[in-house]
Order: structure tokens, then sequence, then C-alpha cells
């Protein structure tokens, strides 16, 4: 798989559009700490680290939905493997008029653009979701 995280922000869209209240990915560390601000900024319900079916260590991702309907309603990929994409936090992108959030992975961790912003540091941006 070339792009881990850009797969399991495909099963989420996927899993949401179907109605679904969880879906499983395969475990990493970059994927776990995308999560982790997902579930800060109130994205998601929050995850947990399983065995999957193949027995290989995954992750389970429980959806949050708000009266019927999916609370991420749109999730994009920024950089990606073919094209990065690293900006300065003066340069860090305004997701829908900050309704949204953009994931940036910084030299002090993966991080929402909001606590990138207090940190005063800038990186690659991962995906915005909204």
């Amino acid at each position: 798989m070339n792009d881990p995280i850009g797969d399991m922000l495909t099963r989420i869209r996927n899993a949401s559009l179907r109605g679904k209240s969880t879906v499983e990915t395969p475990a990493s560390k970059g994927r776990a700490r995308v999560l982790d601000v997902l579930a800060d900024e109130g994205y998601i319900r929050g995850y947990e680290n399983t065995t999957g079916k193949d027995g290989h260590p995954a992750i389970e991702i429980s959806l949050k939905y708000y009266d019927g309907a999916p609370v991420i309603r749109e999730v994009k990929r920024v950089s990606k493997p073919g094209r990065r994409v690293y900006l300065g936090v003066k340069d860090i992108p305004v997701v829908r008029q900050g309704l949204g959030v953009s994931i940036v992975s910084t030299s002090r961790g993966v991080m929402s653009d909001a606590s990138a912003r207090a940190n005063n540091v800038g990186g690659e941006v991962l995906c915005t979701v909204f």
C-alpha cells in the first residue's frame, strides 16, 4: 500500500456514506496520530486497537453521527505520496472559514491547524476535514 493515510480516509468516507457505525483499518502509528486529532476535534467517537480477521493488528474506528447524518461531511487528502505539500504556519489553510480542520504533520507531532498556529509551527498538510 503506497498511501496508508489516504486509504484510511477513504475507508472512513465510504463507511460514513453507507451509515456504518464502525470501520476497520490496518494499524500504524501515523494512522493513530491522525485519528487522535479527529477524536479531539469531535469528528469520530474514538478508536480502539484490535486484531483483524487475518490476525494482523488493526484499528477499529467508531464513527459519529448527528441526527442520522455523518459528522464528517467531506474529507480530502492534500499531501499525497506523489506530491507532498509543506506549508509555513502563515500559509496553513483555513477550512470552510474555520468550521473544518486541517490536519498537519509538524516537527512537534500531528496536530490540527489551530494547534499548529498556536504552537507557531508549519509542516506537511495531510488532509482537510469538514
